[in-house]
């Protein structure tokens, strides 16, 4: 039966909270569409993503009228793009990327992610040749969105391919350098990649997933803060009781959007992802959050226990409501794209040491983050391993999405606008990794990944 009360606290949740639902994304598979013409195999890309999403938009723009729920993006992952090039010369993966770009500017979708690779155990020639353009690739097109996994628990961490990414990241950075180096922002490097994620820059469409499917990815981080503040002081077994059932609540909602937008559009409904992903609106950040549990400042002695808390009751309430939880799921701490992270950086209560403790108990990892633009590209490639390993230690999904920000210094800071927000230049630890970056090869997979 139908709750009266529960429905005003929805309302008020879009209304007063800022819950809304982050992106539909839909998912398509590109292996229909291999050829060894390269003209030929562009034009069935742009064919095959223009007509299965063709009412993507216009799906998302009906249900947020029908329930009055924000839908922030419309997006579309797609198989990743090294598996389908071929012998493809790197000028032809380019010529791939601005066909995706100009796909989804006919879709006028928000993101199209999948221009990526699989290399945790090695690289293949098709692989190689995609990465080599990737700053080219992301420097020419306004939507393209790029990732590499580097590394799993199974395989161990591909430390050549972490070696590149450190050299991909700085070309990235000096081709975007007249747009306070955004490119940047639209690469990730994973370890332990999940391939039904909707949230860019690290979303593809996994070799596992149907031809096509829709996901969700809920948001709703001041939901949350609110319930806290509501609370007062209890115990943590009741702040965990609180959380879990704003968490499921939250994901009804996503579940919601999930099941209408595949009925409508006729396609299958994939994942909803209970990730809380803030944003620079005040009143929208996961920071905020653990100061409401009651540190004086983000980044204070307690924050990684107090994110381990949040992060494990959000994943418990979001996996009672909905059986097609996937994706990230959990608590992201991107610190552009989150008001309190980014006031906790510029107070200097948050180091990129802490932020790295706490991405070994929450989702994803080290993000959006801005650094020196005189970094070095070895010192980049480390900070990448550190992260990583952290993900293969941990059987967990891990990711670094850095931006060397150039003519940019501690001290300064970077505006992206929109979602992607503002952010202090953060200070790193000066010594160097160098020798240690050169020695190439592969660290091998722990010890606990032998478990067949």
């Amino acid at each position: 039966m139908i709750n009266t009360n529960d429905i005003l606290e929805t309302i008020n949740m879009i209304r007063e909270e800022n819950l809304d639902i982050r992106t539909i994304t839909m998912g398509i598979s590109l292996l229909d569409c291999i050829s060894e013409d390269e003209n030929r195999l562009c034009q069935k890309i742009y064919d095959k993503i223009t007509v299965k999403a063709k009412d993507l938009v216009k799906t998302g723009t009906e249900i947020e009228k029908k329930y009055g729920i924000p839908i922030v993006n419309k997006r579309v992952s797609v198989t990743p793009v090294s598996l389908i090039g071929g012998s493809l010369s790197p000028e032809g993966f380019i010529h791939v990327a601005k066909t995706l770009d100009n796909a989804a500017k006919s879709l006028g979708i928000d993101f199209i992610g999948g221009f990526g690779a699989l290399v945790h155990k090695g690289a293949t020639p098709s692989d190689e040749k995609l990465i080599s353009v990737i700053p080219e690739a992301l420097s020419e097109t306004e939507f393209v969105c790029s990732s590499i996994n580097v590394a799993t628990t199974k395989s161990g961490i591909n430390m050549d391919a972490v070696a590149e990414m450190g050299r991909t990241v700085k070309r990235t950075a000096f081709l975007t350098k007249d747009r306070n180096s955004i490119g940047c922002a639209k690469f990730v490097v994973f370890a332990n990649v999940p391939e039904d994620n909707p949230f860019m820059a690290g979303a593809f469409h996994g070799v596992g997933e149907p031809d096509a499917v829709v996901s969700v990815g809920v948001s709703g981080p001041g939901v949350v803060c609110s319930a806290i503040s509501r609370l007062g002081d209890c115990d943590f077994t009741t702040l965990a009781e609180v959380i879990k059932k704003t968490a499921f609540k939250i994901t009804r909602v996503g579940q919601l959007v999930a099941f209408e937008a595949s009925k409508m559009m006729g396609v299958p409904f994939g994942i909803v992802d209970l990730s809380l992903a803030p944003t620079p609106a005040v009143g929208d950040s996961v920071a905020h959050i653990l100061e409401q549990m009651g540190l004086e400042v983000c980044g204070a002695h307690g924050t990684t226990a107090a994110l381990a808390l949040l992060n494990d009751a959000v994943k418990k309430g979001g996996v009672m409501a909905s059986s097609n939880v996937g994706g990230l799921s959990g608590a992201f701490i991107p610190v552009s794209e989150d008001a309190g992270m980014i006031s906790a950086v510029g107070r200097g209560a948050l180091s990129i040491e802490k932020l790295e403790a706490m991405t070994a108990v929450c989702s994803v990892g080290l993000d959006m983050i801005v650094i020196d633009g005189d970094t070095p590209e070895d010192v980049i490639s480390a900070i990448i391993a550190d992260e990583i390993s952290i993900g293969v230690a941990n059987t967990k999904t891990t990711a670094v999405r850095l931006i060397p920000a150039y003519g940019k210094h501690p001290g300064d800071t970077v505006d992206f606008g929109g979602l992607l927000g503002h952010a202090p230049v953060i200070k790193l630890n000066e010594y160097s990794p160098s020798r240690f970056i050169s020695r190439g090869g592969r660290i091998p997979a722990p010890i606990h990944s032998l478990k067949n």
